[in-house]
């Protein structure tokens, strides 16, 4: 379920921990709010800061480590239809709509619907969503809800820690000083701020891309995509309403036979 640690991304992980845990002490070095409150003895908000940025640092291993919804070469093996198991071909009603079956061309594996070669991670992801250089991990059909999860609760713990830096800053007679003061404290300030808004606009879109049930490469290359090209600009076949689309990504843990639900007559929807 998790990759080796010390893989490819251990460099972007080591650097995103060392970060993290840089801008906290300096948080808590200088005369914030989480500072006065430690000295005065009230440990209930530094303590669930704290707490928080450790859960936003494991949230970022679970991502980074787990795996996307590789489709296994063993799935070579078992007889496919429209890229599904045979266990599962009694679901997918016959109709005169069709599409062409894909067979990797890399790892040579049937592709499921929504499936992609991912160049970076050698392996096809199932429901594949993008590579992400952040978390050096592909976003795909298991790990796609805790990926926005992670991203909801760090964009929670930069924006309490942009609040923390902005009370730390002290008043000083001219800007020289005043730079000297608080270079430090304005640094990591700069930095929180530009990943807040990075963070912001990565939650906003991943939660607009999930209620319309579509992906970031589906919504970027539906015109390459075979089983889209025959829709229109507005038509997706796979969203079945916000509430229904939403409630399927967050709540719904079963893998999903993406067939059935294209072809809009499976007889077990989520």
């Amino acid at each position: 379920m998790f990759k080796n640690v010390f893989g490819s991304g251990f460099l972007v992980r080591t650097a995103h921990v060392i970060l993290t845990w840089v801008i906290t002490l300096i948080l808590f070095l200088h005369d914030t709010d989480l500072r006065r409150q430690e000295e005065k003895g009230e440990l209930t908000l530094p303590v669930l800061f704290v707490l928080l940025v450790l859960v936003s640092v494991l949230l970022y291993f679970a991502v980074s480590l787990m795996d996307p919804g590789f489709v296994l070469s063993d799935d070579c093996d078992l007889q496919f239809t429209l890229g599904i198991a045979e266990e599962t071909q009694d679901m997918i009603p016959q109709t005169t709509k069709s599409i062409r079956l894909r067979r990797c061309g890399h790892c040579l594996v049937q592709q499921p619907m929504r499936s992609k070669h991912c160049q970076t991670c050698q392996h096809c992801v199932r429901r594949y969503d993008h590579h992400c250089p952040w978390i050096e991990n592909c976003v795909g059909e298991r790990n796609h809800r805790w990926f926005v999860l992670y991203l909801a609760v760090q964009l929670v713990v930069l924006l309490w820690g942009l609040y923390m830096a902005w009370s730390g800053f002290s008043h000083a007679p001219t800007w020289q000083l005043w730079l000297r003061t608080n270079g430090v404290l304005l640094g990591a300030a700069a930095v929180v701020a530009v990943l807040s808004l990075t963070v912001l606009l990565l939650l906003g879109s991943h939660l607009y891309l999930v209620s319309l049930n579509t992906t970031t490469w589906e919504f970027m290359s539906r015109h390459r995509i075979s089983y889209l090209k025959h829709c229109g600009v507005d038509e997706n076949p796979f969203d079945r309403g916000t509430l229904r689309n939403l409630w399927g990504f967050f709540c719904v843990w079963e893998p999903v036979v993406w067939e059935q639900v294209y072809f809009k007559e499976g007889s077990n929807p989520i």
